[in-house]
């Protein structure tokens, strides 16, 4: 070992060797400069290249810089039963570094072979772009992946994202709605909890993406089925071009079940931008013919305009304002409410409308939201149309369903306050108790009006238009709809639109249907005749036959034959 005098060992002062000390200190002193100014060079190359990369060569370069960050996470939404709707899972993505390709045109041939979707212009493009990264194909699957990376080919790489899964597909696509290549809301639930921040997006803890907390709506899967399956058997027997139904909880507006046909996948979108996969619940605009005479009678009974016992002339045709009112059910007779009611007069309806005036029938309208747009949850909802101006003939054809447009879901959540005891509440998609209800609830009408309007449904179900809703146990009530289609500048009566309204069980209401078919068509079974007690009710029927067990409600085989008639004894 080598010896050094003078250099205690304890690290005690010595005057020995002061020029080597010094010497050292200034090396020391030479090397940290020299690191600190290489460190220095190093920094103003790598901001020099952040510049280049985000001002002067684009955000596909940016995007390199970030490829291998984790996605975004979305919070899983569930029905009203915890089922998974919509989830997320990670999906690999293809990705090219154009430096990196040894041989485009072997590199474009392997690819082409594993992955025919892509196409050979697309891929010589991205192959040979200056970029420093750019995108192939976006959320493959995992057996492409597997296949692509076999080939072993320099520069094609992957990176791990997140993508929007729907379980049950086709099936509440139009409420759920999807979201686009980045996992961001483009329409129906989804959208609305990008624009609700009190559900942000999932946050990253270090490299951990943290999921928010999972959303429960107050959707049934199992309703959603079985009206699903329910209107596509409609649609096939009468060939209907299209069909919708909603169900919606009487008290609380919460809307149980949607389905409107033909409807999309939400994993592929850009099928929803076709003009036929339009929400016909809640963006869909409709005359809603005879079913609008629920709330004609409705505000006649609660301003007094008429009673139950009222009487109004159906004798014949008749002419008011210059347009000609007859029934196409004529009785050719004095007729009271009821009957107004159960055979679908017009010219009952029309008279009374005129006899309560054009500003009492606006204002009832307007109290049970038939005015403005729906205020719910999600973003697809139309803009009622409204006569401009309301004309006094406006009054008269509005009573019996024509020249008012609404959505399916006015005429549900307006329906509900009919029968309910006179509580409107806006239709949410989200859960809400009774208790959350009865505070944002808004009375629109008497009780004992909501009564009669129960034995007016009830009594329909029993001697009128909708017999055919019947369902054995379960006292349905309801009202048919048959409205001629406006084509091409007249209406066309060989193109309707029907449309039934159901409560039930109407003697405490506990769930709203509404359902649509349009242009259905007369079968042997129906005898020709296509109007809506022949197609719609019947498949109102199908449906409370199915989803009722699934809501709880219990079958009751007591007074079918005149429990009508007790509901009229409770109004009394």
């Amino acid at each position: 070992m080598r010896s050094y005098p003078n250099i205690p060992i304890d690290g005690g002062d010595t005057a020995a060797w002061p020029s080597a000390s010094l010497g050292q200190e200034d090396a020391v002193k030479r090397r940290v400069r020299v690191v600190s100014l290489i460190l220095l060079v190093g920094f103003f190359l790598v901001s020099a290249r952040l510049v280049d990369l985000a001002l002067l060569r684009g955000d596909d370069n940016v995007l390199a810089m970030v490829v291998s960050a984790p996605s975004r996470a979305r919070a899983d939404i569930l029905d009203r039963n915890g089922i998974v709707v919509a989830s997320d899972l990670q999906f690999p993505s293809l990705y090219v570094e154009p430096h990196q390709i040894v041989d485009i045109g072997d590199t474009i041939d392997q690819l082409l072979i594993v992955m025919p979707g892509l196409t050979r212009n697309d891929l010589l493009e991205e192959l040979t772009s200056e970029s420093d990264f750019r995108w192939l194909k976006r959320l493959i699957t995992p057996g492409d992946k597997a296949r692509i990376h076999n080939l072993g080919l320099p520069g094609i790489n992957f990176r791990n994202e997140t993508g929007r899964v729907y379980p049950m597909g086709r099936t509440l696509s139009q409420v759920i709605g999807h979201v686009n290549i980045d996992n961001v809301g483009q329409a129906g639930i989804e959208r609305y909890l990008d624009t609700r921040t009190r559900t942000p997006r999932g946050q990253m803890s270090g490299d951990v993406v943290v999921k928010p907390s999972p959303v429960t709506l107050a959707l049934d899967v199992r309703v959603a089925h079985a009206l699903r399956d329910e209107l596509e058997l409609a649609m096939e027997k009468f060939s209907a071009k299209a069909a919708a139904a909603v169900v919606l909880d009487a008290d609380t507006g919460e809307v149980i079940g949607l389905s409107s046909l033909p409807d999309y996948e939400p994993t592929n979108p850009e099928e929803s931008h076709r003009e036929d996969r339009i929400n016909r619940i809640s963006k869909g605009l409709f005359e809603l013919g005879s079913t609008f005479k629920i709330f004609t009678i409705a505000m006649a009974l609660d301003e007094g305009v008429a009673t139950l016992d009222s009487r109004y002339d159906a004798r014949k045709p008749f002419k008011v304002f210059g347009e000609k009112i007859k029934d196409h059910h004529a009785q050719n007779k004095i007729l009271s409410v009821p009957e107004i009611f159960i055979h679908s007069s017009n010219i009952g309806a029309a008279k009374i409308a005129i006899d309560a005036g054009m500003e009492t029938q606006r204002s009832f309208l307007r109290r049970i939201g038939m005015l403005d747009r729906v205020m719910t949850e999600i973003p697809e909802t139309g803009k009622p149309r409204i006569p401009d101006p309301w004309k006094p003939i406006s009054t008269v054809t509005i009573s019996y369903g024509y020249g008012l447009s609404v959505t399916l879901l006015h005429a549900a959540s307006a329906a509900a306050a009919m029968v309910n005891g006179g509580y409107f509440n806006s239709p949410t998609f989200f859960k809400r108790s009774r208790a959350e209800a009865k505070i944002y609830a808004k009375r629109v009408l008497k009780a004992e009006t909501s009564l009669k309007m129960r034995y007016l449904m009830r009594l329909n179900v029993q001697q009128g238009t909708a017999k055919r809703s019947a369902v054995p146990g379960y006292r349905v009530g309801g009202k048919t709809g048959t409205a001629e289609k406006w084509v091409s500048g007249r209406y066309d009566s060989n193109r309707n639109r029907n449309t039934f309204i159901a409560a039930f069980p109407i003697d405490d209401p506990r769930y709203i249907v509404v359902a649509l078919l349009d242009e259905p068509k007369g079968i042997a079974e129906t005898h020709g005749f296509s109007a809506s007690g022949f197609n719609v009710a019947p498949t109102v029927a199908g449906i409370i036959n199915r989803i009722a067990p699934m809501l709880g409600v219990v079958p009751d085989q007591g007074l079918e034959d005149d429990d009508a008639e007790v509901l009229l004894a409770a109004t009394n």
